[in-house]
C-alpha cells in the first residue's frame, strides 16, 4: 500500500523551526497497530491521520509511542495540507476527533487559527514529590495540576536554562510537564513542554498545552488576547485568545516534505 505523506513545520514561517508534524491522508482507517507503527517510523512528536467524511474531516494523532487525545501543531499542519495542497484556498476545516469533540481551524492569509477547548489548571494539592528535583531548577512560584503539571517560574531565563532529568520525568504521574514564566520584548508568556513517557523528551511547540496556559495567563495578566512563545531549541510563536470556555491559538506553517510511504 502506498500512502501520501507530508511534513509541515507548524507555528513558524520558516523550515527547521516550529514543530514538525507528519500528515497522512487516508481513504479509510488502517488498524491502530499500523497507525502506531507508521508514527514510530516517522519518529516525530506527532503523526496526524485524517479522512474526509462529507464536508468534515475525521482526525487522529499519534506520538511515536501512543495515541493522544488532543494535539495543536499537528492539527495546524493538517489544515495547512488541506487548504494549501489538497483544496487550495479552503478557509475553514472542521475536524471530528474521538476525545476532544469537533475542532475548527480557520485560515486568514497565512495564519491558521485553532478553536480548542479551554482546560484551566487548578493549584496542585499534592504534586509528585520528585517533580521539582526532576526539572532541576530553582523552587517554582507555583505548581498547578491538569492533564499535565504546570510549573510556574519567576522569569524566562529560568525556563530557558532548565535541563530536566528525562528518566525521572518519565516516572511522574501526569501526561507531561509544562514549565512557564512571564515573557519579555512584547511576548506575554513563554513555556517549554516535556513528555518523555509519551516518546517526546521535549516538544518544540505544543498547541494543546496552551489550552491550559491561556486561561492561566489571561487571569494573571488581566487580558484575554496574548502573545506566546515556546522557547525550545526550535522555538515557535503563538497568537492566543481566551473566548469563554474556548481558546483560539493562531500560527503559521511551512511545508518541508512531500512524498509517499509504502506499508
Amino acid at each position: 500500500m502506498r500512502l501520501p505523506i507530508y511534513q509541515v513545520d507548524a507555528f513558524t514561517d520558516r523550515v527547521f523551526a516550529g514543530n514538525p508534524a507528519a500528515v497522512v491522508p487516508l481513504d479509510s482507517w488502517l488498524p491502530d497497530a499500523q497507525l502506531q507503527a507508521i508514527a514510530a517510523e516517522n519518529n516525530l512528536a506527532e503523526t496526524a491521520y485524517f479522512l474526509r467524511t462529507d464536508d468534515v474531516f475525521e482526525l487522529r494523532w499519534f506520538t511515536p509511542a501512543v495515541e493522544v487525545d488532543l494535539c495543536g501543531h499537528a492539527t495546524l499542519a493538517t489544515a495547512f495540507v488541506i487548504s494549501t495542497l489538497l483544496e487550495p484556498g479552503r478557509a475553514r476545516m472542521d475536524f471530528v476527533t474521538r476525545q476532544a469533540g469537533t475542532l475548527t481551524v480557520t485560515r486568514d492569509g497565512d495564519v491558521f487559527t485553532l478553536d480548542f477547548p479551554s482546560r484551566p489548571a487548578a493549584p496542585a494539592a499534592a504534586p509528585h514529590p520528585g517533580l521539582v528535583a526532576a526539572l532541576g531548577g530553582p523552587a517554582p512560584l507555583a505548581i498547578l495540576d491538569g492533564r499535565d503539571y504546570l510549573v510556574v517560574y519567576e522569569d524566562e531565563a529560568t525556563v530557558r536554562a532548565l535541563t530536566p532529568d528525562m528518566v525521572a520525568l518519565s516516572k511522574l504521574d501526569r501526561f507531561a510537564v509544562c514549565v512557564t514564566a512571564p515573557g519579555r520584548d512584547g511576548v506575554d508568556f513563554v513555556s517549554r513542554l516535556f513528555a518523555p513517557a509519551q516518546g517526546i523528551p521535549e516538544d518544540p511547540v505544543t498547541g494543546s498545552t496552551h489550552c491550559m496556559l491561556i486561561p492561566y495567563w489571561a487571569e494573571k495578566l488581566g487580558k484575554t488576547v496574548l502573545s506566546a512563545r515556546q522557547v525550545s531549541a526550535r522555538g515557535g510563536d503563538l497568537a492566543c485568545e481566551l473566548v469563554g470556555d474556548r481558546v483560539k491559538i493562531g500560527g503559521k506553517g511551512v511545508l518541508y516534505l512531500e512524498g509517499v510511504i509504502t506499508v
